[in-house]
């Protein structure tokens, strides 16, 4: 009796219990199934309620009459009891069905229960990101701050990096181009010099500059010059053959014209400077190769002369020019020898002027250009006395000597 009585509690509680867990699982939407289950274990509890209905007092009354458990035993309750008994095992029968789906029902919402909790972190999380996305904004709008800074310290660097190259570039290219042509000896009006071609040389006069002949001369009397701290320059003809030259055999037949007039010597056809420029440049080198300051190449107006060729004015000026630039090439000084017709359009190719009789006829005035341009012009009268022409070369600021043809050591100076 006690164990019925105890079974039917126990049934009392568990289908509470069930109950209670039905109604928290119909909150939690749960499937068709499980709702299709509670509905059944519902019906069965109503059904097992209404069997336990009666019981419940006899449950009181036996409960009052517990103590007398000796009595007891002869009570017709039994068969009453007996009654219920078999209904109460029918609905229990399904009661173990019920904690067997309740199993897996517990499982169910408890995968269901972190599915809940997903939807409700996601929102969780998206006020949580937009917070941060606004906390990354104002570090943005920072960074174009630092940008700007960075910027406007990126022109600084290079406003002050092509300061100094601009600077620097440009110091040395006009230091060097005046460096080139200062180490080109361009003489002034007033410098003093001497012109001996032949004879013995007398290098005692006390002047600035010395011309002298290329072949004859003597390295160490150019070296001696030097030493007295004069300038050298060397003479050679560049217009004609002089067939006591060394390298008269490089000029071609085709090249040599009629015989200079009083004078041993052949014009040549300057119009064929490829058939010249080997000889003339090796020329050059030879002075360079000797220590001469620069060079005085003469009969460079055969234009004007009887050649034995139709030369040209256009002829003498490309012959001129091309020996101005192959000297200057070689860092030689040149002067223009006599061409007084032509001494305007090539004073700027040449830096000096060296003139025979132009007092005797009458052109002096012709190489003022050159003294316009504070380049010296030396000249040397044969026939006139110094009386007769020092005056009026001297007004020109021209540098004259008196001469003889032979262009010996004697020599008056006009100043």
């Amino acid at each position: 009796m006690g164990n019925k009585v105890f079974t039917k509690q126990l049934t009392v509680l568990v289908l509470g219990a069930a109950i209670v867990f039905l109604s928290a699982c119909s909150e939690l939407e749960l499937p068709d199934t499980v709702a299709s289950e509670t509905t059944q274990t519902t019906e069965q509890t109503t059904e097992q309620e209404t069997s336990l209905a009666a019981p419940t007092t006899v449950e009181q009354s036996a409960t009052a009459i517990e103590p007398q458990e000796p009595e007891a035993t002869p009570t017709p309750v039994n068969p009453t009891t007996t009654q219920p008994t078999p209904a109460s095992p029918t609905p229990a029968s399904p009661t173990p069905a019920t904690p067997t789906p309740a199993t897996p029902t517990t499982v169910e919402p408890i995968t269901t229960q972190p599915t809940v909790t997903e939807p409700l972190s996601t929102p969780i999380t998206e006020p949580v990101v937009e917070p941060v996305a606004e906390t990354q904004t104002p570090p943005i709008t920072s960074e174009p701050v630092t940008e700007p800074v960075s910027t406007t310290a990126t022109p600084e660097q290079p406003t002050s990096t092509p300061e100094p190259e601009p600077t620097s570039t440009p110091a040395p290219e006009p230091t060097q181009e005046p460096a080139q042509q200062s180490s080109i000896w361009q003489p002034k009006p007033g410098t003093t010099w001497q012109w001996q071609l032949t004879g013995n040389l007398d290098i005692s006069l006390d002047v600035d500059m010395y011309d002298i002949d290329l072949f004859d001369t003597k390295q160490s009397i150019i070296d001696q010059l030097h030493a007295d701290n004069r300038i050298v320059i060397c003479y050679f003809s560049a217009g004609s053959l002089e067939p006591w030259r060394s390298d008269v055999d490089a000029l071609p037949s085709e090249v040599i014209g009629k015989k200079m007039s009083g004078w041993d010597e052949y014009w040549l056809d300057i119009s064929k400077i490829d058939k010249l420029a080997d000889i003339m440049k090796a020329r050059l080198d030879l002075a360079v190769e000797k220590g001469c300051d620069g060079v005085e190449p003469d009969n460079i107006d055969a234009y004007q002369n009887d050649s034995g060729f139709p030369l040209t004015g256009q002829d003498q000026l490309n012959y001129n020019k091309f020996l101005a630039e192959e000297a200057h090439k070689r860092g030689l000084s040149i002067g223009l020898k006599n061409d007084l017709g032509q001494a305007a359009e090539l004073e700027p190719y040449f830096d000096w002027a060296l003139n025979e009789s132009c007092y005797q006829y009458n052109e002096c005035h012709l190489l003022l250009p050159f003294i316009e341009n504070n380049k010296a012009v030396f000249g040397v009268e044969y026939s006139a006395s110094t009386s007769q022409f020092c005056g009026l070369v001297n007004d020109l600021n021209f540098d004259f000597l008196k001469k003889e043809y032979n262009l010996s050591a004697f020599s008056i100076p006009c100043r």
